[in-house]
């Protein structure tokens, strides 16, 4: 991490709230000294939850023990190591969430085999016994078991104990989309086992998580838009669940309706035509529902979804006829969790007639290496770089100190421009502004500094791309006749300069252009 430890790790704890130290001081000192045992006793063994399924999981279950996650395939064999970590713990989370239950192709006695041999290795489970994991694999345990109409006590035993380690170990240190999941979860805890116990937290949990994680403009506050479509799956589910379950009679509802309704309307803003999301933050091919899912989700569930103008999530979407300008001109978040954040103020992503041309280098590992802060660093973005300082401090894997705000905003219909002051450190400011056209997008870089620091703007092509030349200070796309003009500034195109994330542990390489300049920079892509 760049910078003094002390001052790394002051501008990365200020943003904390009191509640998420006070959280990871409490259950440090208690699961240090103090041993809970969750055992308590279910006593209904009538339960009668209604669920049916809309959208159903990819296949990650092959059966005979072998599991397919991130890209990854292990086949155990007469015995699943539910522990096993080989291939990093968000691989093992994954194995501990079993979504697979809920997958297109499995048989039920296949899903009942797996959710016994996982309780009778219950005493021996790690990460499985996390309050993140148990969230998702509640939901899981519950669809399937619902959905295939099953009443087995021996299971709704083992698991009504793990909603117990969850209802005692909530993520309010971490908070986020966490402490969300832990909601959603404990809400089908709740219904499932008609529990007022797990109902309270759940109904408090979402009713001020929501509220505060859904920005104006109805983006989740984490900005990253692979979260945005897991937590709208969530939403709707949440609908879904309350709706075929006459149990509880208050708000609820009605709230995730609206909630639900500004999300949709979000993720259909920010998606291309051809239903690719922007790749920015932590984003991931494969990993969430599609924005078509999840619009087809809504319309199932009767939601009116109406257009909405982005605006506090700070990012922008230009729409002519033949190219999709997506703009990011927004600030850290969320402040106080920013694990997803990467350092790509005024980063951009452009499609031309449904084809990818300059985009985000994506996301391809959570393993706190190298990679990942590659992965997270002003240089794999299309911004600038100044002396190899980055705007915002990222560090540690899902760290952030120092972070770039934006200090000033102007825009109308086609075009806008911005200043942010991530290079403070500097004494120097950069604006950035686009301007757009029906075949045309200037984007005018400016850096308010008298001293000759290294200016340095890097775009990076999509891997499609392979057939790119200079001609004095001009950049030919030939792969799709695209033109990038840089008024004679010092450019060099560097193949296979960079890893394009096609999902987690999968890349391959790609051309990067890679501009420096002195004060000032003009760059016009002509289509």
């Amino acid at each position: 991490m760049g910078g003094s430890k002390i001052s790394t790790l002051y501008n990365t704890i200020k943003y904390l709230k009191p509640i998420q130290i006070y959280y990871r001081l409490y259950y440090f000192i208690r699961n240090r000294f103090f041993k809970k045992k969750y055992n308590k006793k279910l006593e209904n063994n009538e339960l009668s939850l209604v669920w049916e399924d809309f959208l159903l999981t990819p296949n990650s279950y092959l059966g005979e023990n072998e599991f397919f996650f991130l890209n990854i395939t292990k086949k155990f064999g007469e015995s699943i190591d539910w522990n096993y970590s080989e291939f990093g713990k968000l691989w093992t989370f994954n194995l501990n969430y079993f979504d697979f239950l809920n997958q297109k192709e499995i048989k039920t006695e296949e899903g009942l085999r797996l959710i016994k041999d996982y309780l009778k290795n219950d005493q021996y489970l790690k990460d499985g016994k996390a309050a993140y994991p148990i969230s998702l694999r509640g939901i899981n345990w519950i669809k399937f078991l619902s959905n295939r109409k099953i009443l087995n006590h021996e299971i709704n035993q083992g698991l009504y104990n793990h909603y117990q380690i969850l209802l005692n170990n909530i993520e309010y240190h971490l908070l986020g989309n966490h402490l969300l999941e832990n909601g959603f979860s404990l809400l089908f805890g709740a219904y499932y086992f008609k529990d007022d116990t797990l109902y309270k937290p759940a109904f408090k949990i979402l009713k001020s998580e929501l509220k505060e994680q859904t920005l104006k403009d109805g983006g989740h506050f984490e900005l990253s838009p692979m979260y945005h479509q897991t937590m709208l799956f969530r939403v709707l589910d949440c609908i879904k669940l309350i709706r075929l379950n006459n149990w509880k009679q208050d708000n609820l509802l009605q709230f995730l309706e609206s909630i639900a309704c500004r999300m949709l309307s979000w993720i259909k803003e920010v998606t291309f035509k051809n239903g690719d999301i922007p790749m920015v933050n932590d984003s991931a091919f494969d990993i969430a529902p599609s924005t078509k899912e999840l619009v087809l989700y809504g319309e199932e569930l009767n939601l009116i979804i109406e257009n909405v103008k982005l605006l506090d999530s700070g990012y922008r979407m230009f729409k002519k006829n033949n190219f999709e300008l997506f703009v990011d001109v927004g600030n850290v978040g969320a402040s106080y969790q920013p694990a997803h954040v990467h350092s790509d103020t005024f980063n951009f992503v452009l499609y031309v007639n449904q084809n990818p041309i300059f985009i985000d280098t994506g996301l391809s590992t959570y393993e706190k290496n190298e990679l990942r802060q590659l992965e997270r660093s002003t240089a794999a973005h299309n911004t600038v770089q100044i002396e190899d300082i980055e705007q915002t401090q990222v560090w540690g894997g899902f760290r952030v100190a120092k972070r770039a705000e934006v200090t000033s905003l102007k825009e109308n219909k086609n075009s806008i421009k911005a200043t942010h002051n991530g290079y403070k450190a500097l004494n120097l400011t950069h604006s950035r502004k686009f301007t757009v056209s029906e075949n045309n997008i200037n984007i005018e870089d400016v850096i308010t500094s008298e001293k000759p620091f290294k200016k340095v703007a890097h775009f990076h092509l999509h891997p499609a791309i392979s057939n790119v030349t200079i001609r004095k200070s001009k950049v030919l796309l030939g792969d799709y006749n695209i033109e990038v003009f840089f008024e004679g500034k010092n450019i060099s195109i560097e193949k296979g300069n960079y890893r394009f994330a096609k999902g987690f542990n999968k890349a391959s390489t790609a051309i990067k252009l890679k501009v420096l300049f002195e004060s000032s920079l003009s760059t016009k892509i002509q289509l």
